[in-house]
């Protein structure tokens, strides 16, 4: 019997977006956030004592402001090879070969994997077969795993890719392939990467996206870590999410139906982040707090909508690591609520026409020529953190789900001055 964690999307020294704009944020816990999940991961194979640790991809965030980055990772690795523990890595879209100009020598446990073929080890200690191949640019759109040899049927086979299998929602279709080509290639247990949400997407045989190990955004909420897998005699007996992250994401939501004060909205809210922190299990708070539901209280919601997240802000800080990322409203009139979202209706219309908006290309250079001129303006380290002219798929989806917050405000405020 042996056992092995399971990783990926680190994004070593990503930052925290959303928080950084307030004065009473934890900067530096927000700065160190994939570091100190980085670190527990760590800490979780040498307490384990597992066998090997797999890291399938976006170990990095992009190219290295500084050597900072690498040799961090290099001491950790160091403490693994301490403990006896090998890794095994492959690189994603964030840290494919052509997206990292630095490089520092990696120690003798650490084994990356190939970008130009696919790459194979054999632990003979344990009868395990490991097969992988990096990225070498940033897109990807080939089926990699065509490439992958069939496994060996006296061994404990187990391929580690990154991919967004035959698409995920929020994430660049990158390395496509389908669940049957995993099966076809023989193999125990497929380590993935690229998708920030765990999900057991097969147990015959096991394919997992054990999703990121620190949430970095308000869409990347809940807990998050790796998976702990157990092997006897050949196969997988178990396959156990661990938590890791230092500082959690949730979307706190507030129904606000049958509520007929301020005072009793507050104290819901209240209510609603104890119970979040509760389940943070001691872990500092990012809360998005989301008002919906048919209230009378709607008109005075809109009306308070600059006061009201400052109050939503005073509770968090009462209640200490608490922070409040944004408030939205979504609430509605009782008198007209089905009526304005009715199927046929012209705000429903409007609604679904911002969801089916998708550019051709994300290059809003080739959109707009014009831009080329101010994005040569730009310093390359803001480049290099995501660039603004080459929006992710997920920063659009968040774009448009703004988009029609917006318009849902303004439409239902205007009708309450009307009235």
């Amino acid at each position: 019997m042996f056992r092995f964690l399971h990783a990926a999307d680190i994004h070593l020294d990503s930052p925290l977006k959303g928080l950084e704009e307030y004065q009473d944020a934890p900067l530096e816990q927000i700065r160190q956030a994939a570091r100190r999940a980085f670190d527990n991961l760590v800490q979780l194979a040498v307490d384990e004592k597992v066998a090997f640790v797999l890291l399938a991809g976006d170990l990095y965030d992009g190219d290295w402001k500084d050597y900072n980055t690498g040799i961090y990772f290099i001491a950790k690795m160091g403490k693994l090879r301490d403990a006896g523990i090998p890794v095994f890595m492959v690189s994603g879209n964030h840290d494919a070969a052509a997206q990292i100009t630095r490089s520092l020598k990696l120690p003798e446990n650490v084994t990356l994997f190939p970008h130009a073929h696919v790459g194979s080890h054999i632990i003979d200690r344990f009868g395990v077969a490991l097969y992988g191949q990096s990225f070498s640019a940033r897109s990807v759109t080939d089926d990699l795993v065509r490439n992958y040899p069939q496994g060996d049927p006296s061994l404990f086979n187990i391929g580690l890719l990154h991919t967004g299998l035959n698409g995920r929602p929020g994430h660049e279709p990158y390395a496509p392939c389908t669940l049957d080509a995993l099966r076809s290639k023989g193999y125990q247990y497929w380590a993935l990467g690229h998708v920030h949400q765990r999900e057991e997407v097969c147990r015959d045989p096991w394919v997992v996206f054990p999703g990121n190990i620190q949430g970095r955004h308000s869409r990347e909420t809940g807990p998050k870590g790796c998976t702990l897998v157990s092997v006897e005699d050949g196969r997988v007996l178990s396959a156990e999410p661990r938590e890791l992250d230092v500082l959690r994401w949730v979307v706190c939501h507030v129904n606000a139906a049958g509520i007929n004060s301020m005072e009793q909205l507050i104290e819901l809210v209240r209510e609603n982040l104890e119970g979040e922190r509760v389940r943070a299990d001691g872990r500092p708070l990012a809360a998005r707090v989301v008002i919906e539901g048919v209230t009378t209280l709607h008109g005075r919601l809109y009306e308070n909508a600059l006061q009201l997240p400052e109050e939503f802000r005073a509770i968090a800080a009462g209640l200490g690591d608490v922070w409040i990322e944004k408030a939205l409203f979504k609430t509605q009139k009782p008198q007209n609520a089905a009526a304005l979202i009715s199927g046929d209706s012209p705000v429903e219309l409007l609604m679904k026409s911002i969801e089916a908006i998708q550019f051709e290309t994300a290059s809003l250079i080739e959109i707009i020529p014009e831009f080329e001129k101010l994005r040569c303006k730009l310093p390359v380290e803001l480049l290099n953190d995501g660039d603004p002219f080459l929006p992710r798929e997920e920063e659009l989806s968040a774009m448009r789900e703004e988009v029609q917050e917006l318009l849902m405000g303004k439409i239902q405020q205007r009708g309450h001055h009307e009235n």
